[in-house]
């Protein structure tokens, strides 16, 4: 956890840095120790406010958090009291999330032959193919001529019949059963 201080309108005191070192060190206790957060802290004095400003960021995570005081350790504590309630509701949320994830249903479709078999599907027409053995550059410019979406063709290279069809992101691909 890398914790950095800004201090404006006063010089703080070590002692003050200290403090508010460990009292920001044991927000890392939610996450553990070799966790990437990154923690800024301002420290503000205007005439006889403190204000103290935390942000919180890292592993997806981005808290915010103000106090104001008259007295700049109070604001520390209440901050902190503050960030702590927000990371805590973090982590509920998503532990509750993965709880959810992890109970939740599949529907998982089953086919029963049996049943189906009673039941003919009308085939609407057949096609023949017998293909001339075209090379895998030779099937693509044949798919982009005819406009269609898939080529069933005999590639020449493996002695196979292969299909290559277009992709939802413009490109092609290939399918080449292996028996």
């Amino acid at each position: 956890m890398n914790i950095s201080f800004a201090f404006k309108n006063f010089e703080a005191s070590e002692h003050l840095k200290k403090y508010a070192r460990r009292r920001m060190e044991k927000l890392g206790r939610f996450f553990g120790k070799a966790s990437g957060l990154d923690v800024a802290v301002v420290l503000t004095v205007d005439k006889f406010r403190h204000r103290c400003e935390v942000t919180v960021t890292g592993e997806g995570l981005h808290i915010n958090a103000t106090e104001q005081t008259s007295d700049m350790y109070a604001a520390i504590d209440l901050v902190t009291d503050k960030i702590e309630s927000q990371i805590k509701r973090q982590v509920a949320r998503v532990k509750a999330q993965r709880r959810q994830a992890r109970n939740t249903d599949v529907d998982v479709f089953t086919y029963n032959l049996d049943a189906e078999a009673d039941v003919q599907q009308p085939v609407d027409g057949t096609d023949r193919l017998a293909p001339k053995p075209l090379h895998l550059d030779e099937a693509l410019m044949q798919l982009d001529s005819i406009g269609g979406d898939f080529l069933v063709f005999f590639n020449a290279e493996n002695n196979r019949i292969n299909v290559v069809y277009r992709t939802k992101t413009g490109g092609y691909a290939l399918i080449d059963p292996v028996l």
